[in-house]
């Protein structure tokens, strides 16, 4: 998104609040929630390409979203003229010149946020994703036997979005209500087996985070392939 009046764009987006001036452009995504305010006359252009390509061309491209980029990059200025010499003309139809209009956009988009840059630029990306999925992590270990957790929830208490959340533990083979899952039934394991023997199991489930009885003793046989009474 480019901004191309003299009015102030701010807004959040991806858990990041951004403000771009005339000539400066963020990236965004339509999947994500976007709050942006203005003035009473704004004008802007987008550029849109399917996240997938994105994707395929920059795999950590989300860590770019809602970031602003300076009205004085160049990658970004010849992505404008680019994109306007394509709008003036006839469509393209020959396949091979769509590909190659296609991949220089592409290219383009990835010097202008930076997500084709250096290589000490991307592994700082990198470590800032990982200290984000250590704090999601941290947060779910420290909130499991809340039954009204969420991903909603600890994306909102951490700034960031539910969408990136996912993305994060998706990387660590494990989704979010797999994980809380897990952590509750290993609780009420650590429970029943060593200690906490005044207590029924059903309280014992209801302390791990378990709103249903019957559905806590399912997921403990499927898990440890015996009853709670039997951990006992």
């Amino acid at each position: 998104m480019i901004n191309k009046a003299d009015t102030m764009l701010p807004g959040v987006h991806a858990g990041r609040e951004y403000a771009v001036g005339r000539g400066e452009a963020v990236l965004v995504t339509a999947s994500e929630a976007l709050k942006m305010n203005g003035a009473d006359s704004n004008v802007w252009t987008n550029v849109v390409v399917p996240r997938a390509i994105l994707l395929r061309a920059f795999p950590q491209i989300d860590d770019r979203l809602g970031l602003k980029i300076g009205a004085d990059s160049e990658a970004l200025e010849l992505l404008k003229r680019y994109c306007l010499l394509l709008e003036s003309g006839s469509p393209l139809a020959s396949a091979d010149l769509i590909t190659h209009a296609t991949d220089t956009i592409v290219d383009l988009i990835g010097l202008a946020t930076g997500a084709k840059g250096r290589a000490a630029e991307l592994a700082g990306l990198r470590g800032l994703r990982a200290a984000r999925l250590e704090a999601v992590l941290a947060r779910i270990a420290e909130d499991f036997i809340d039954p009204g957790i969420s991903a909603q929830s600890v994306a909102l208490q951490l700034g960031l979005s539910v969408r990136y959340v996912h993305d994060l533990l998706q990387e660590t083979g494990m989704s979010f209500s797999e994980r809380v899952l897990e952590l509750r039934l290993q609780s009420a394991h650590r429970m029943l087996s060593h200690k906490h023997r005044d207590m029924r199991v059903s309280d014992i489930a209801l302390t791990s985070g378990f709103s249903d009885v019957s559905y806590f003793n399912r997921c403990f046989r499927r898990r440890f392939g015996y009853t709670p009474t039997s951990a006992r």
